[in-house]
């Protein structure tokens, strides 16, 4: 644990004017990446303590993986910053930041200080966003963001403590059998997970995100539609492997709620004339499915969201980076001015459409497996479930697709610029989250091992 633990915190020291800084730290990143996979295909698949506030095991290891990928992704993709000097140092600084907060958050092991961790997260988030973010309604996209996920999170801090004073323990590991006396179990159990329904988000608690998606820079969306989101998703997971007979008192409510969400989401994409608004909404549905599979409380269901949990990072972050690399060239987030840019530079359409053919879960992407375990755990609950998932399963092709023809056909803009938008760092940018995805249904136990 201390092997990525040390050279996290070592980051945050590293102030040198160097011009090349942004490229040792984003190395630095990635080499990090090799003891959490270590640890991932150790020989024994229990849990591997280093000390009794951590754990790594091969829950957290992918998680944690995923975190130094996209952290470096996002040094390497907000080079607008580091070339034109703005706050490159303490942008460098919340990055890093960042990085290592969630490393503690997916490697502890003690509820309270996983709470910590999780808040703690909000306040890097938040800087990025209004530091760095575009437009004056940075500030309300802000407060948006910090009200919505605050206050969902003060009755889990009081669930923590509940089970503080009843087990005198805030291990991950202790016996779940305990006895409610101050309020019903199903009250309890829905104050607890609030949070993080909150956090993925929710249908009809989701409104905070497409508001700081399109306000935020680059790194503050990649990074909040590939790990932040799954903070939520997480610990969900841990608490649900806690109390696994808690999520059967609710599950048909909230199986309904997010079913209903995906589908209206997905007609709301099909309206969306800002790219970056259709990505957020989209995330929205996808992270629909994933509330619902894991609501089953059926071993498909779990890995199915963890197999979504790494895909929807990997696809998301990158669809949020190439809209930037697109606002960029045209200037314009608008679908009805980027047209045509297809005639522009070749290359970048065919990686639109490699990424929009994974955002509908096609062949040969890991996102199909996900959906495929996600849905065969949902049809079981009732029949009636068909008619949406059908619905959205089209709707994600249709808006999908919408976002790829808008954008890559028709005359485009005069101000255009093409030499930039065909870089080689746009290229690897892409190509690095494009990889990973058809990679892992390789070895699609890099995933699935750790139930």
């Amino acid at each position: 644990m201390l092997k990525i633990l040390i050279p996290s915190v070592s980051l945050l020291l590293i102030q040198s004017n160097s011009q090349h800084k942004w490229l040792i730290i984003s190395s630095s990143l990635m080499l990090m990446i090799l003891p959490s996979y270590i640890y991932l295909y150790s020989p024994s698949l229990n849990p591997s303590f280093a000390h009794p506030l951590f754990i790594m095991d091969s829950l957290s290891s992918p998680l944690i993986i995923l975190t130094f990928w996209i952290s470096s992704m996002m040094i390497i993709a907000s080079q607008k910053i580091m070339t034109n000097k703005l706050s490159q140092n303490y942008f460098n600084i919340m990055i890093t930041s960042l990085n290592f907060i969630l490393i503690l958050t997916f490697s502890t092991s003690n509820l309270i200080f996983f709470y910590i961790m999780f808040e703690m997260s909000l306040i890097p988030t938040l800087i990025i966003i209004m530091g760095w973010g575009y437009q004056p309604e940075r500030l309300q996209a802000g407060m948006y963001l910090m009200m919505y996920t605050v206050t969902a999170s003060l009755p889990l801090l009081m669930s923590l403590l509940i089970i503080l004073n009843k087990k005198m323990s805030s291990s991950m590991m202790f016996n779940s059998s305990f006895t409610f006396s101050l309020m019903s179990p199903k009250i309890w159990w829905l104050i607890t997970i609030m949070a993080f329904m909150v956090k993925m988000p929710m249908y009809m608690t989701h409104l905070w995100l497409p508001k700081a998606h399109v306000e935020a820079p680059v790194a503050g969306s990649m990074i909040l539609a590939a790990i932040l989101l799954k903070l939520g998703s997480y610990g969900l997971i841990r608490m649900s492997y806690l109390f696994p007979l808690m999520n059967k008192l609710v599950s048909p409510m909230f199986i309904s709620i997010s079913l209903w969400g995906a589908l209206m989401t997905s007609m709301i994409c099909l309206r969306q004339t800002d790219m970056k608004s259709l990505i957020a909404y989209s995330s929205v549905g996808h992270m629909a499915i994933l509330i619902s599979g894991l609501m089953t409380n059926t071993v498909w269901g779990w890995i199915g969201s963890l197999t979504m949990m790494i895909a929807h990072g990997l696809v998301s972050s990158a669809m949020f980076s190439i809209a930037n690399m697109t606002y960029e060239t045209t200037h314009t987030r608008s679908m009805f001015l980027t047209k045509g840019l297809l005639n522009i530079i070749p290359s970048m359409s065919f990686m639109w459409f490699i990424l929009s053919s994974m955002n509908m879960a096609a062949p040969p992407s890991i996102n199909l497996m996900g959906e495929i375990m996600l849905l065969s755990s949902i049809l079981p609950i009732s029949p009636a479930t068909i008619i949406p998932i059908s619905i959205v399963s089209f709707l994600a092709t249709a808006y999908s697709l919408y976002l790829f023809t808008v954008t890559q056909h028709g005359q485009p803009l005069s101000t255009a610029n093409p030499s930039y938008y065909s870089s080689c760092r746009n290229m690897s940018i892409i190509s690095l989250h494009s990889i990973p995805v058809v990679m892992f249904i390789m070895s699609p136990q890099f995933i699935s091992t750790w139930i």
